[in-house]
């Protein structure tokens, strides 16, 4: 890259005092602002751990611009729900991710987070910023095993000891006191490797539904009794990323987030980061205007399914699952299930398995929405959804599908 354009980036990286323009809650923002400044400043001030590559020269490498990078910081400062006049801390963020110890143990899992990060179709910032981290340790992807693994670990927990982010992957299986699930030279259990990583971590983060909730190991009968990492961990924050695989964008979202500020994202009521989780995917669905119409796909195959109708009479549970999917998708964004023409499993909610994933709507499976309601019939008038504004738009959903109907039959006489 030449000179001109290195220097470029490196004028995007080094942002200067801004003012916050908000309408809502403005001195809130400039406060938060200066803590993050601070913050920056105080990791500019470290080294790179052990020698990690630098994020300019990563992106140079794989021929990025000044351009790419600004459309991704913008993106990123949106995904989390800042002003914009947070774009060049979050550039700056991306930088000193290097400067961040990373821990990633699996249990009870498949490795689908672990392959979520590793697999993609080109160079991108997200997995430009994976590769940077300091990842001190990862069962899949070191080259040592056995006692000189475990010694890594144990090097890495003292030398990094209250600075380092845990990523959990996978269930923690506690049957027959734990002994359905051990690893090591030393067969210590799942649990009791959780527990002791966890212990001088400076925040813990479970990567998937398995280790969220259990996922599919937790399914019943749960003949191992597996369960999430926060039904058995306790003193640590946790911040849970759910979906099966978790989306690599809100992995680096929770770290750019705690690069920034030294703290975990504010959180909904099942741990889950409100700037990822903090909406339904049929809030944001590229089909959602068909079902404000009331037009439904019946069976596969058919006109409706043609026209990409709504998915929800064929089990789609989008209307009671809170991810960001719709809006950042698989792939380098290329696609989700609903886009390819599959209703959504709800894989980021509790018990998902068992509840949601199925080609069935909701109204027939006789069980309750996370929120506690129970949706009837989508032809039925006053359709039951999940909050205040979703009882409207179901009405006028049941209505416009009514509606709709006596159109047809008019048509037809």
């Amino acid at each position: 890259m030449p000179n001109s354009k290195r220097e470029s980036l490196k004028e995007l990286f080094t942002s200067k005092s801004a003012k916050v323009e908000t309408n809502k809650g403005e001195a809130f923002y400039d406060e938060l602002y200066k803590k993050c400044r601070a913050r920056l400043d105080e990791l500019k001030s470290l080294k790179p751990l052990n020698n990690r590559m630098d994020f300019v020269q990563s992106i140079e490498d794989e021929g990025l611009n000044r351009r790419d990078f600004m459309k991704w910081a913008s993106a990123t400062t949106a995904m989390l729900m800042l002003p914009s006049a947070f774009t060049p801390l979050v550039a700056e963020a991306a930088v000193l991710m290097n400067r961040l110890p990373v821990i990633w143990i699996e249990l009870q899992d498949c490795a689908g987070n672990s392959e979520a990060l590793l697999r993609s179709d080109g160079p991108q910032i997200d997995e430009i910023i994976l590769d940077i981290i300091s990842l001190e340790f990862h069962e899949t992807l070191m080259a040592p095993s056995g006692h000189q693994a475990e010694k890594q670990l144990e090097d890495a927990i003292e030398h990094f000891k209250g600075k380092y982010l845990l990523f959990v992957e996978g269930s923690i299986p506690m049957g027959i006191d734990g002994q359905y699930g051990t690893l090591g030279a030393k067969g210590e259990t799942f649990y009791d490797h959780l527990i002791r990583v966890a212990k001088d971590a400076a925040a813990v983060v479970a990567v998937g539904s398995c280790a969220t909730f259990g996922g599919i190991p937790a399914a019943a009968p749960n003949p191992t009794d597996a369960k999430g990492v926060m039904d058995v961990l306790n003193g640590k924050p946790i911040i849970n990323i759910p979906a099966c695989p978790a989306n690599p964008s809100n992995m680096v979202g929770v770290l750019l987030h705690y690069v920034l500020t030294g703290q975990i994202p504010e959180l909904d009521s099942l741990l889950r980061p409100k700037f990822a989780f903090g909406y339904r995917i049929h809030d944001n669905c590229e089909r959602r205007a068909h079902f404000d119409a009331g037009e439904y796909v019946e069976e596969w195959g058919d006109d409706g399914a043609k026209n990409n109708f709504c998915l929800y009479k064929m089990g789609c549970k989008g209307p009671m699952t809170f991810n960001n999917c719709s809006i950042v998708r698989y792939n380098e964004g290329v696609n989700w299930p609903i886009g390819v023409g599959r209703g959504c499993i709800g894989c980021s909610e509790p018990d998902f398995w068992d509840k949601y994933a199925y080609e069935r709507p909701m109204a027939n499976a006789n069980i309750k929405a996370p929120t506690g309601g129970v949706e009837k019939t989508v032809d039925e008038f006053g359709l039951g959804l999940l909050t205040a504004a979703g009882i409207g738009i179901g009405i006028h959903a049941a209505a416009s599908a009514v509606a709709g109907k006596k159109e047809k039959a008019k048509e037809e006489a």
